[in-house]
């Protein structure tokens, strides 16, 4: 049979059983040269991590009094008489300072209260000013009241305790992965775990970086890149008027608009972690139908996507997660599949099929193109290859059938092994 026929008859015989990359449907894409760049997606490696001082406010030049703060106050002859010994506080395991006095707190209005004195205004004052502001209320140079003489008694202020802030850490990174047969990459299984605490801040220590320290350091690989922090209560009328949304990693033209006032928490205030929810690609044809979990913070382009759930790349479309001894085929071999499909949702709901040429892709990186949240990969072999791979195999299989035929031919005549 001459070569012509041998060949329409192979193209006759694909045909007839409904070769793949004859038949495939998506086949027909739009190739990437042709995209606008909204279509084929940013890369996130471009994104920068925001500066964790961002996170954390500035360290006071001095400690500014405000309610919830409790001073230890030596005051002869208005808390108590001369002759009697204040209490001492000694350093505890907590870190905090000795202090010797009476406590007394700072009152919801800022002042404090001692016997015999009108209410002392205190809030937005250093320790130091405290105690020049309580003298002149003893003795008579503020409030009217001339309780003791100037310099005839001991007066002196301390900080006893820092006022503190209850904050709540609500977690959700701690989503489940695992790994199907062991061969290909991890698919998404599980959902969101959540974590949470109960943490009591002193005052400028109540910044984000350190609840985030607290509760378990930065968000994980499967919570979203940023931190929500709820204050106050919910408004149904304006969802979004108490909550704070803080960045962890922006593109180099935004802006960071944080302010001190953004990350600084306070009584009631929640920070919340958001798991991410599961930002998948899918895959068909050769590969084999499956659903894979997208880096987050790191890109993956088509080969490499192919190259996770370990699809055939250069090497004559031979399965790699086939068990089998042989890691090459026999012979010259068949061409290697070329021909990629990306499906790919666009944000009116429309999607259109991307052609991926993996030869190009490998010498080109603009082939070679990024996956986003929810595209299907459909790998198959072009007509071309599909031919060639059915024209190696047939000819594989005749020349070792007329090669059996021939050596039982020669038996027969013979009577001898050739």
């Amino acid at each position: 049979m001459s070569r012509p026929a041998v060949l329409l008859l192979a193209i006759a015989a694909a045909m007839s059983g409904g070769c793949a990359a004859l038949t495939n449907p998506v086949a027909d894409g739009v190739p990437v040269s042709r995209l606008p760049a909204e279509v084929l997606g940013r890369p996130k490696s471009e994104m920068r991590a925001v500066p964790l001082t961002l996170l954390r406010q500035r360290e006071p030049d001095v400690y500014r009094l405000d309610r919830g703060d409790v001073l230890a106050i030596v005051a002869d002859e208005i808390i108590a008489p001369g002759n009697q010994p204040p209490p001492v506080r000694l350093p505890d395991q907590a870190g905090s300072d000795a202090a010797v006095g009476y406590p007394v707190p700072v009152n919801e209005d800022g002042t404090i209260s001692l016997p015999k004195l009108p209410p002392i205004p205190v809030k937005g004052l250093s320790i130091t000013e405290a105690e020049a502001a309580v003298r002149d209320f003893a003795t008579g140079k503020r409030g009217g009241v001339e309780l003791v003489k100037p310099g005839a008694t001991r007066i002196s202020v301390q900080l006893l305790q820092k006022r503190t802030f209850e904050v709540l850490v609500v977690r959700e990174d701690a989503a489940t992965q695992t790994t199907i047969g062991g061969v290909n990459g991890p698919v998404y299984t599980g959902g969101k775990r959540g974590n949470g605490f109960t943490l009591r801040m002193q005052a400028y220590e109540n910044d984000l970086l350190r609840a985030l320290n607290a509760s378990g350091g930065m968000p994980g690989l499967d919570a979203k890149n940023e931190v929500v922090i709820l204050r106050g209560r919910y408004d149904a009328a304006n969802p979004d008027k108490n909550r704070t949304r803080i960045p962890l990693r922006v593109y180099p033209e935004q802006p960071l608009t944080l302010k001190e006032s953004d990350i600084v928490l306070n009584d009631g205030d929640i920070v919340y972690i958001e798991g991410r929810e599961a930002e998948v690609y899918y895959t068909a044809g050769i590969i084999g139908g499956g659903q894979y979990i997208l880096p987050r913070d790191y890109d993956l382009r088509v080969i490499q996507a192919i190259a996770q759930v370990r699809g055939p790349l250069i090497n004559g479309g031979f399965s790699q997660n086939a068990f089998v001894a042989n890691s090459v085929n026999a012979g010259l071999g068949t061409p290697s599949p070329s021909l990629v499909t990306v499906l790919r949702s666009l944000p009116d709901g429309r999607q259109i099929p991307i052609r991926v040429n993996l030869n190009k892709a490998f010498q080109d990186p603009r082939e070679n193109i990024l996956i986003m949240p929810g595209d299907v990969l459909v790998q198959q072999e072009r007509p071309g290859e599909a031919i060639g791979r059915y024209l190696t195999q047939t000819f594989r299989v005749t020349t070792a059938v007329q090669s059996i035929r021939s050596r039982s031919i020669n038996q027969d005549i013979t009577g001898n092994n050739p």
